[in-house]
Parts: C-alpha cells; structure tokens; sequence
C-alpha cells in the first residue's frame, strides 16, 4: 500500500475560489484534472513529492453525483462549508482488500484536458462516506508515468496528517498495512468532537511548512 491522494472538497466560493486560496497558500498552481463522469465531480490536482497529490474536487449537477457515493461525498461537505474529505491509499492488486471488505472494486476514470484517460478501480468509499476516518483504496490502470503526480515538477511535500479518530478502527478495517503506505507521514490522531476525519495537512513548500 501507498497514500496516493488527499482530496478537498470546495467550499460555496466554487472551484476556482478555492484553488486559489490553497494555490496561494501552498506556493504553486494546480493542474485542470478534468471531469469523472461516472461520479458526477470534477477536480484540479497540485502534484507533490513521493508520488503523491492533492486534489480539489467540486461536484456536479448530474445524475451520477446523486448515485455514487463518492458524489454524495463530495456534495455533503462542500454544502457542510467545504474542506478536507478523504485520504487514498494505493494498491496494485485489490483481491486481498476486495477480499477483506466483502465487494468489488467499482471502475473509474476521467478525461485529463489533453484527452488522455485516466482509469482506475476502486473500493471502500460507501465506507469512507459514512466514517470519514477511513481511507479508500485505488488501483490505477495506467502506466506509471500517466499517475497525477507527474502531471508537473513539484518541490511540495505533504508532511503531516491530523485525523480525528482512532487508529485501531482504521487498522480493523484495512489492515496494519495502511500505516505502512503512510511511509515518512506524521500522524497526529486526536479525539473526535463531532465527526471523525481530516482535520488538517502540513505541508512542505519551497517557501516553509504550512498547515492547511
């Protein structure tokens, strides 16, 4: 396993708004990503170091978004103020975590702007939707080089992750492995006070740490 993305969900100013907030903050321009119509959102991805990266993601007025959790997902905490939404874990073969979770994975993808597709398959999210805390799990069907996080050059590095939570429920749930996938990340678990999840990501940019 390997932490693959952190997702971020916009806020009522819309996309664009909040990439700008966070482009400004983080010291570096985020990358049109395009739209997943099997879900009903579109994102704008900040490649980092160790093959890793930040998404934002809006939802859209389609269908889809009404059906799929990760629409739903999406949609519940932009209109809750938007923020941090979920954690992705990678894998490149998901028949044990299939296995482990009782389902199949369910296929994804989206059109980059240059018209490549990008395709995955993934698990878990109906699980992350209701307990935040929980990270979902991803195998890309691509090559290597095609992944979001060489999209562009990058000298951002995510450093740290607060989760509310507890770590023996997401050790239950995926196994002890997910922590290994989390490499050289610090973890600072704290107590909920109301919903579990992502509290907030420290960041290393060519300009210092910041905390988002």
């Amino acid at each position: 396993m390997h932490l693959d993305h952190v997702t971020f969900a916009v806020g009522p100013s819309g996309l664009d708004a909040t990439t700008d907030e966070l482009s400004a903050a983080l010291g570096a321009a985020f990358v049109d990503g395009g739209v997943h119509p099997r879900f009903g959102t579109r994102n704008r991805v900040l490649p980092l170091r160790n093959r890793q990266y930040l998404e934002v993601v809006e939802v859209l007025d389609h269908p889809a978004a009404d059906k799929m959790a990760f629409g739903q997902a999406v949609r519940e905490r932009s209109e809750a103020g938007g923020g941090w939404l979920h954690w992705c874990v990678s894998v490149r073969d998901l028949a044990e975590v299939e296995k482990r979770m009782g389902r199949h994975a369910v296929p994804g993808n989206r059109h980059r702007p240059d018209g490549f597709n990008l395709e995955w398959h993934q698990i878990g999210t109906s699980s992350m939707k209701a307990d935040p805390q929980l990270p979902y799990v991803t195998r890309w069907d691509i090559p290597d080089e095609e992944h979001p996080s060489q999209a562009a050059d990058t000298d951002i590095e995510l450093t740290r992750m607060e989760i509310a939570g507890d770590p023996q429920r997401v050790a239950d749930w995926l196994g002890e492995g997910v922590f290994t996938a989390l490499e050289s990340i610090t973890v600072d678990w704290v107590a909920p006070n109301g919903l579990p999840g992502i509290m907030a990501m420290t960041f290393d940019t060519p300009h210092g740490s910041v905390r988002v």
